[in-house]
Formats: structure tokens, sequence, C-alpha cells
């Protein structure tokens, strides 16, 4: 569910007061310990702790028997206000509750000196039986609003946080806990963690011979294998005839640009956080790029532009690079070098509710082709108490209601969120639902009215004046690696024929049938299929069992009366058995699924 909703929701309530629970109990536990702080999560909660000593299955066993004690015993949830002195006083001993106080009631600053956020005048303390937190909320009234039955805790890798997220810092342990309204909930839960666990992309990455990860390459930069690399190509090659099709014009610019670039652009300094020490060459200095836009808006001032010539769709699958912490890496999901299916419109003002309505059209058929369909809208806009957007307010006023009109226009749902907006201007991100109903940010598409300004793009309009383009920024899978990985779990690595990286393998019974799988090899390569003839000195047997384990969609055995009669016994991945189907009656069934892009192995 949005955000918002959830953070209003009664689970929100449960799990925010389970985890204060749980932080009473770990403190009976570890007296010495140091609390630092516990959100409620998308699943969950968690809090994290300087322990004193290390914790292992024993002590998580003794915390949550002592949690659901304690609710039992139905204590209040109480708040009160604090001044920063009362509450220096009450968390004396919790360095790092000491270190939030100051935080919160410091005024704090950017670089330029601008106030960021108020100083807080009071501060809010929450309190149960033994444990108060400093907590600005909510809270259910009392723990018998928790049911007992419905909360577990455990210890699971990543079990190490850095306090603040930065890897300088101590390091603490993260203790996750999950609570749910029922019983049955619960059981429901631990049933998709279960099935998410067999689907984890990391595991069936390597199982299927996609992706590895290389410690002397590097943390969090994948080496594709070949069958992720037929997987990853063919992702490419759809989008890039379907972009074609839709008048867009391919680019391709370099990895890294002059540091002046994203100055520019206002990438650097903004997230010099997240991006590589700019490398010295010949007194200049380079940066591996973080974002393809500045690259297209020098390509778009590379020549004069008139009014006839927009709109203009440059796209490109342009691979960008960030500086994530090695404890953030996984697998695809959150990687250093990633490439983003990247585009960006430059369109006249007049263009622009028809171009941002088509780009958001091609999101919807790139989600519903790959049997993604069930997905939500967000409008991010500027949180007004930050400091790193750029641009006027009356240009990203401008951009905002650009997006609601489009998107009422088109008849969508959509909410919006406050803070998730680009640096450079508002976003409509896409949040898709996989199988095990959990919720991934895929595709977004942004207007923007401060790129254009900052490197002053210009077209001549037909009353001859000069005049600035709005820009678009898209990308419907959003970064192709995180794309994968998440489609890898979506599909179990059970991927519909269209998409499969080896859509068919040829099995001959005996070694003198080999000249036929040949054959039927060579004909459905000859209709555009990617298929495979196992000649491999190994029994049949063993090799359906290889071939159904590494999910290939379609396995033919050929025997004697194959040969004579031209046909081929098809087994799907499955294990279910079509029989004897003439050679050419596949080909035409297997090109007709594949060419529909079918979700489904049937022929």
């Amino acid at each position: 569910m949005p955000e918002e909703i959830y953070e209003e929701s009664q689970l929100y309530k449960i799990r925010h007061s389970a985890a204060h629970v749980m932080a009473e109990a770990m403190l009976e536990r570890f007296p010495e310990a140091k609390v630092a702080i516990g959100p409620p999560i998308e699943d969950g909660f968690y809090y994290d702790f300087d322990l004193p000593t290390a914790i292992n299955d024993d002590d998580i066993r003794w915390v949550e028997k002592r949690m659901k004690k304690i609710l039992s015993q139905k204590h209040d949830f109480s708040m009160r206000e604090v001044t920063a002195a009362e509450a220096r006083e009450i968390f004396q001993d919790q360095p790092y509750k000491l270190e939030l106080i100051d935080e919160l009631v410091n005024e704090r600053l950017d670089e330029d000196g601008a106030p960021i956020a108020a100083p807080a005048d009071r501060l809010t303390i929450y309190r149960q039986n033994n444990f108060s937190d400093l907590c600005r909320g909510p809270h259910v009234a009392s723990t018998r609003d928790i049911n007992p039955k419905a909360v577990s805790i455990s210890l699971r890798p990543p079990a190490g946080a850095y306090w603040r997220g930065d890897e300088k810092r101590q390091q603490l342990t993260r203790i996750y806990g999950t609570a749910w309204e029922t019983a049955e909930d619960l059981r429901a839960y631990r049933q998709r963690l279960e099935e998410a666990i067999k689907r984890d992309h990391r595991v069936l990455g390597e199982k299927l011979d996609l992706f590895i990860i290389d410690s002397m390459v590097g943390k969090g930069l994948p080496l594709w294998l070949p069958d992720g690399a037929t997987l990853r190509d063919t992702l490419e090659r759809w989008l890039r005839d379907i972009q074609i099709e839709r008048g867009y014009l391919p680019v391709v610019t370099p990895h890294l640009g002059n540091i002046e670039l994203y100055k520019t652009s206002g990438h650097y300094p903004y997230y010099a956080d997240s991006q590589y020490t700019p490398i010295d060459v010949d007194g200049d200095e380079f940066l591996l790029r973080p974002m393809n836009c500045p690259h297209h808006c020098r390509i778009y001032t590379s020549q004069p532009r008139s009014y006839r010539d927009l709109p203009l769709r440059y796209a490109e699958f342009g691979t960008v690079y960030r500086y994530e912490q090695s404890g953030e890496l996984r697998g695809l999901t959150r990687v250093r070098g990633f490439t983003v299916d990247d585009a960006h419109l430059f369109v006249r003002p007049d263009q622009l509710l028809e171009e941002f309505q088509g780009v958001v059209k091609l999101i919807q058929h790139v989600f519903n082709a790959l049997g993604m369909t069930d997905f939500r809208a967000r409008l991010g806009t500027r949180d007004p108490d930050s400091d790193k957007y750029v641009g006027d307010n009356s240009l990203w006023e401008e951009a905002t209601v650009a997006i609601i009109n489009a998107c009422e226009d088109l008849g969508m749902d959509y909410h919006i969120e406050p803070g998730e907006a680009a640096f450079y201007g508002p976003k409509l991100d896409f949040i898709v639902r996989d199988v095990l109903k959990r919720e991934w940010q895929l595709g977004t598409v942004q207007v923007d009215y401060n790129l254009p300004q900052r490197f002053d793009l210009e077209y001549v309009d037909r009353d001859n004046e000069r005049k600035r383009p709005v820009m678009i920024h898209r990308a419907p899978f959003g970064s192709l690696e995180r794309f994968i990985g998440i489609l890898i779990e979506h599909f179990a690595g059970a991927f519909p024929p269209w998409l499969a990286p080896t859509q068919a393998v040829i099995i001959p019974i005996r070694e003198s049938h080999n000249p036929y799988a040949r054959e039927v090899e060579a004909l459905l390569k000859e209709r555009g299929m990617r298929v495979k003839a196992d000649l491999q000195d190994r029994n049949m047997r063993s090799k359906i069992k290889q071939h159904r384990r590494m999910n290939i969609p379609w396995l033919l055995i050929v025997g004697d009366r194959d040969m004579a009669d031209r046909t081929v016994s098809v087994r799907l991945r499955t294990d279910e058995n079509l029989g004897a189907l003439p050679l050419d009656g596949f080909a035409d069934a297997a090109a007709a699924n594949i060419e529909s892009q079918s979700q489904g192995i049937g022929l």
C-alpha cells in the first residue's frame, strides 16, 4: 500500500509498538546494550542495537518469548512532551539517542549555511511498561491491541547495519521482526517468505548460469554469463524495437565526462556522496557518469533547433555508476554499475501533454507484456523542507501541474508523495507488485523545466522567437540489472518462452539419433528460435532432469519413430508430455507462442 496510507493504518501502529516491546525485551536480555533506531518497514519492523556481546539464536528465542509475556500483561503506551534538557537526562546513558536529540533541537544548515529544517522546541517520548524511547509515534493504545500469536522476530542477514548508514561509523546489530493483526496473516507471511527464499535471484542467477559477482572485478559489478547476456539482450532488442516504432532516435554517449558537465546539470556536487572520486586527466577532472541526461542535453545543443524538429526523442541503454556502500549491495537489485533504459524527450510546451501520455502508455505496455499487471502510480513532489532540489518554485509548479493533468486525462489512479521527486523536477513512478505481493519501484517518467534552463536549451518557434523546450526523462525498466533481478524472482527463473535464454533443447535417445537432432536444431534456428541439441554422452533421463532444472520451456525427445515420421516428442518443463508432434507443426506453434509473447508454455 502507499507509504502515507500505511503510516496511518492500524497495522503500522501495531508494528511500531511491537518494535518498542522488542527493544524492552532486548534491554532485559542485554542491560548494557545501547539502543539506536527501530522503525516499522514494509513487512514488519527492525531495531538497531550496540550490543556488549554477540547475539545468538538462544538469545533471539528468549527475547521473542519475553515479548509475548510483556504483550500478555496489557501495558498502555503513553506519550509526553519534554524539553531537550529533560530528554538528555532521560537518555543520558544512550549515546545514539543523545546524537538524535542534538540533531533535532539544533538548526541544521546546508553547505551554503542555509537552514534545512527549523529546530524542534519540544520532543516526544513514548513509554510502555519499563521502556521509553524518543519517538514521534504513532502507537496503539495498549499492548492488548497486539496479538502475541501474530508476532515473531529473527536475526537474519543482513544482521549488521552501520549507524546512520555510514560505513565509517559503528556497526550495529539489526534485529528484524514482523507483526500482523492475526495469526493467519503471520502464517501467510511466513509462506511468502519461504517462497521468496526459493526465488532469490542471487541463488537462481547462479543455478541458471545467468550472472556472477566476482571479487577480483569488484563488489556490485555483475558479470553477465552467456545465458544472462542473452536474456538481457532479448529485453534490450524488444524495447529498442518498440521505441523505434514510436519515433525514438538511438544515441550512444561515453561512460564518463568532464566534471563541468555534471556541475552544470547539478548532479555534482549535490550527489557527491554517491559518486566516484573525479579522475584527473591532463589537468582536467572527469567523472564516471552518474546520469545520462547531461550527455543528451549536449547532443541537443550540437545544432540549432526549430519548432519543426520537436519533439526529439533520444534513447540510450546507458551505463551509469554510483558509489553504493558495501552493506547495501545485493545481487542485481543494488549494484555500483547499472544500465538505464534511458530516454530524454525535448518537446514544445504544447506537445507536453501528448508526449507525457505517450510515455505512460509505453511503460504500461512494457509491464503488461511481462505479466506484471499489478501496478500503481506515485507522483513524487518536492519536499519544501529539503535543499536537494534545484530550480525555481514556479517551474516546479508548472511541471507538477503538467503531470497531474496527464494522469487525469488518462483516467489513471495515482497518489502524491512529497519528497520523492528527482532533484530537478517532479516524477511519476510506477510501483509494481510481483507474484509474492512485494512492491518494487520500476518505471519512471519525469517532467523537467530546470535542465533545459541550466544547459540553455533553445529552439526557434514559428514566430521566430527563441524559446525553451521542456524535457521529459523516462525509463520503463529503470535499472536493467535491477529489473532483471526482479524478473528472475517474479518468474522464479521459469521465463516465458520469448524471454527464455534457451527456448528448446533437442535430446536424442541414442547416439544414432544425433544426426536427426542436429537437423531439428538447424531447422528451428532458421525459424529464429534459441535452441541447442544436447549430444553429450549421457543417458536421456539425466539430460531431461538437467534441462528441467534449468527451466528450459520445451524438451524435444527424438528417437527412431521421430526420425522416420519427422516428428519431435515434446515434453514441457513442467514434465507434461505432449507426445509426438510433426516437426513443422511444432515449429509453427512455438513461433506463434514466442511472437505473441505468451506467458504460458503450452502449444
